[in-house]
């Protein structure tokens, strides 16, 4: 029996026991991962350090906040979101109990991204920790000091039964995507996606798919192109532009594209001095594999800007490409690196069917000072997320489910949403062996008359709501004449 059967079996069985289902044992798990991420920042950014070149304030921003943030919020809403949840009743359920009752799934499969190694991983389990789960977590190889750091590390803090780690590369993933679970979480690349699908399928598991893809950038030629290349350039160049919600190309009208570029390198220069290579804020490509990959995806377009490169050190600077065609090699996949190619177009309605004829991003990317122009770009487009006016940023409100459509991913997470992905939400329905009578229209002999009384129950629109509201209302009005009445006596 291999490593990877033994750990879902031993997950599986200590699941069976019912532990996770109290909210108290959950609450304890989600302080043990918030010690554990307060205790071992040392640990994570030295990790991050290594396998991306990462700050340790990058570190922080960009990987340990989101976490953190996300432990409070479970925390403190755990008891909220767990509780039933009241549906509105019908002619129906008028004297019924009927709710939605969030239980757990059981053993929930989280496979890691390379990217950002932390908290992409931590964010789902947090979830299902919340929800009830127990977890086999698979932290990506490539990322191979941070994924030692975490085998090593959380199972110091966490229930080694029920969460478990499992490290290793492709041989171990195979072998765990055999296995059976109740739900797969999956962050990464489109190809890998689908074979997680493929394997899910044989077992009828569920799963979220956190893909990525080509995110356009919409820029109208009259906005504020100067803050908006500002917060372009900031979002682009996050992780040396190894973040799947990266604006992956700029669409803009041709009057514009020399001041976008203009407004771009003014900005590198600002954020980065003038030699990027030598900031300690600009990280680096995580593999030789991915360096030149990337190198390659210039070719047939025109370096307007940048295009330096040291492959032993997994430098690539900041780089923006023009004469670019829908045809050009770098937009035939998603960039996952520190260049930003610009395609003309003529005017919003070009854009608009530029980002249609490709696969649908996981995030489209609008600025502009006309609502209309927004509201156009939203309404004739799709994509998982819309963002007008600034990029990245939707991730951190865990109000709003963080997810892709199409070929970008499936399911929803962040705060409740990951609740709610992890959890199966029961429909529950309780009635009294009471009032008979009033099913008689539903029992043989079926007849004309019961038929017309069903059509009346099933087709009628009470708003119980509102009828509720009324009884309520004819109550108080009533207590207040009684009143009135005996305070004139």
């Amino acid at each position: 029996m291999s490593r990877e059967q033994l750990a879902v079996q031993q997950a599986r069985r200590s699941f069976q026991t019912g532990r996770t289902k109290p909210l108290g044992f959950r609450l304890q798990q989600l302080r043990r991962l918030q010690s554990f991420i307060r205790e071992r920042k040392g640990d994570i950014k030295d990790a991050l350090q290594k396998d991306l070149g990462k700050s340790e304030r990058a570190s922080e921003l960009y990987e340990l906040l989101v976490v953190e943030a996300e432990l409070h919020l479970s925390m403190t809403k755990l008891a909220e979101w767990a509780a039933p949840r009241l549906v509105e009743k019908n002619i129906f359920t008028l004297l019924d109990e009927v709710y939605v009752w969030s239980e757990p799934l059981g053993v929930v499969l989280i496979i890691g991204p390379w990217n950002y190694p932390w908290s992409l991983t931590l964010l789902p389990l947090v979830g299902a920790i919340a929800a009830g789960n127990a977890v086999i977590l698979k932290p990506s190889e490539i990322s191979s000091n941070s994924s030692k750091a975490i085998e090593r590390l959380l199972p110091l803090y966490l229930d080694k039964d029920l969460y478990q780690v499992v490290e290793g590369g492709a041989p171990e993933t195979q072998e765990l995507l055999k296995q059976r679970f109740d739900h797969i979480f999956y962050t990464g690349g489109t190809a890998v996606g689908k074979l997680v699908m493929e394997a899910a399928a044989r077992h009828l598991t569920p799963v979220t798919l956190e893909l990525g893809g080509k995110s356009p950038c919409y820029i109208d030629k009259d906005c504020d192109v100067r803050t908006a290349c500002r917060r372009i350039t900031w979002a682009k160049l996050i992780n040396c532009g190894q973040t799947c919600i990266a604006p992956d190309f700029i669409l803009c009208e041709p009057s514009v594209q020399d001041k976008v570029l203009e407004e771009i390198k003014k900005c590198v220069k600002e954020f980065y001095s003038d030699s990027p290579k030598t900031s300690n804020d600009y990280g680096r490509i995580i593999n030789q594999r991915q360096f030149k990959r990337i190198m390659g995806l210039m070719e047939g377009c025109t370096v307007a800007f940048g295009g330096d490169a040291d492959e032993a050190r997994g430098y690539i600077g900041p780089t923006v490409l023009t004469n670019v065609t829908g045809d050009s090699k770098v937009m035939q996949e998603e960039i996952f690196g520190p260049l930003l190619p610009i395609v003309t177009v003529d005017g919003v309605d070009e854009a608009i069917q530029f980002i249609n004829e490709r696969e649908k991003p996981l995030v489209l990317y609008v600025f502009s000072h006309d609502d209309k122009l927004i509201k156009k770009v939203i309404a004739e487009t799709s994509s998982g997320a819309l963002v007008a006016n600034d990029c990245v940023v939707h991730f951190l409100d865990s109000a709003l489910p963080f997810g892709g459509v199409g070929h970008s991913g499936m399911g929803r997470y962040r705060g409740r949403h990951t609740f709610d992905q992890l959890s199966n939400l029961r429909s529950c329905m309780i009635k009294q062996l009471k009032m008979e009578g009033l099913n008689s229209m539903r029992y043989p002999p079926h007849t004309a008359e019961k038929l017309s009384w069903a059509r009346r129950f099933v087709l009628s629109h009470l708003n119980v709501r509102r009828l509720r509201n009324m009884v309520v209302l004819a109550i108080l009005t009533g207590l207040a004449a009684f009143v009135v009445q005996r305070f004139l006596r």
